[in-house]
């Protein structure tokens, strides 16, 4: 995935994750991709249905230790 940039939002609970990426997802130009890791359970929930709300993909995700990474490509604008 090339020029990925990572976003550690490790020990931050809901909603902090999702508005952190988004946040993050905002500055980055359309089709750059976004790696998160959260140790938040309900990040799983939380990311599936962000992508879905807003257009972003999301590409992956897995468990990784004891949290998650999720991978989120930025939409192009409309």
């Amino acid at each position: 995935m090339g020029d990925t940039t990572t976003l550690d939002v490790r020990g931050m609970t809901c909603p902090l994750p999702v508005l952190k990426a988004n946040k993050a997802l905002r500055s980055m130009p359309a089709g750059a991709t976004l790696a998160v890791l959260a140790t938040d359970p309900a990040a799983v929930k939380d990311f599936h249905a962000y992508a879905q709300e807003t257009g972003h993909e999301l590409l992956a995700w897995a468990e990784e230790g004891e949290g998650f990474r999720f991978v989120l490509r930025r939409r192009a604008e409309p």
